[in-house]
């Protein structure tokens, strides 16, 4: 089986995070979280997979070249010259699929089960499923209506709660048969959603919606998103490879991080330290703190709830909480940080 996982846009509302990285590029528990979504691909038998980049393009490919394999699966990228949309980058790459494919996003946070959205729509013989999944704010996401049959009735936008027709939103995973792909245009911007499935509707064909309720899916839109499926993951409440040695119950421990003995009695509740991390003498860390690799907290620092990504160094003294440090990122010594998403300015 083959799938395509979209990676080129921007993820505006993770700024600023995404001012120095493509969303999903973003670490969750210290590894992209595109690299998640291949680990998970390659768990449920996918062998091929495609994968779209543009915006930061050379970010993703700088760390993964043109071509990797995840698990027994060969991963290739493909860069887009100009942004073509998310079923326009799949067109640009039509030849690739020519039987029963998947579509996933990569910059949402799943482990959706692929091989049971891709035996459900088999099964109904459509040529097009979306997996959905219940929320309580639908403000945020497209919905759809299903029938008694499961098939797609119709779409909604981001709409009120007042006003929706369903609260089952579009998680951005499909499966899709080759002939889907005749209704894209060549060559021109064309999404999914307000797109190729109502265009497909309008010519009477068959989209059904698949309910992944119980599986766990986060678009980790925003921050305080982002923030909370670190602490997910490290609760246990997604299926993923985290990296590292489990400690007790509650701490991740990377390869050659390095923890002063003064501050294991300072760790409370969930924590994961990345590979090549180092917490110095009577450091804290609280509430899910996840310290990415290569990075410092200085001596006499606390972290709590907060996410340091890869290389971000802490100052002795310093104060963090609820916050989102960039790679790279300097915290001054006795810095007090309440909420704040820090990166550094581009040279």
């Amino acid at each position: 089986m083959k799938a395509m996982v979209l990676a080129a846009g921007k993820g505006t509302r993770l700024f600023p995070l995404t001012g120095v990285l493509p969303k999903p590029m973003a670490p969750v528990a210290d590894k992209p979280v595109i690299q998640h979504i291949f680990e998970l691909l390659s768990r449920t038998g996918v062998d091929e997979t495609h994968a779209n980049v543009h915006y930061l393009a050379d970010v993703v490919l700088d760390h993964y070249g043109e071509e990797t394999r995840v698990g027994g699966m060969d991963v290739r990228f493909h860069r887009e010259q100009q942004l073509m949309g998310t079923a326009g980058g799949v067109k640009n790459v039509a030849e690739a699929f020519e039987e029963t494919f998947v579509v996933v996003m990569g910059d949402a946070l799943t482990d959706v089960d692929v091989r049971e959205v891709v035996d459900f729509h088999k099964g109904k013989k459509a040529v097009a499923t979306i997996a959905l999944t219940p929320v309580e704010d639908t403000t945020e996401y497209g919905v759809a209506a299903l029938d008694r049959e499961k098939s797609i009735v119709s779409f909604q936008e981001k709409p009120g709660p007042e006003e929706a027709i369903s609260n089952l939103a579009n998680t951005g995973i499909y499966v899709l048969e080759p002939e889907a792909l005749s209704y894209v245009p060549e060559g021109a911007f064309f999404d999914f959603a307000k797109g190729l499935f109502p265009r497909l509707l309008e010519a009477g064909e068959r989209v059904a919606g698949y309910n992944v309720r119980g599986s766990y899916w986060s678009d980790i839109g925003t921050l305080s998103a982002y923030k909370k499926a670190q602490r997910d993951v490290l609760a246990g409440l997604v299926k993923v490879e985290v990296d590292g040695e489990l400690w007790g119950r509650n701490l991740w421990i990377g390869e050659k991080a390095r923890i002063h003995p003064s501050a294991y009695g300072r760790i409370e509740g969930k924590a994961f330290i990345g590979t090549g991390a180092e917490v110095g003498p009577d450091a804290s860390l609280s509430e899910g703190a996840t310290v990415g690799r290569h990075c410092r907290v200085g001596h006499g620092a606390s972290v709590r709830g907060s996410v340091l990504l890869p290389g971000a160094t802490v100052g002795a003294g310093a104060y963090l909480e609820d916050c989102v440090i960039g790679p790279g990122y300097e915290v001054g010594s006795g810095a007090r940080l309440l909420g704040e998403a820090l990166v550094r300015e581009a040279a």
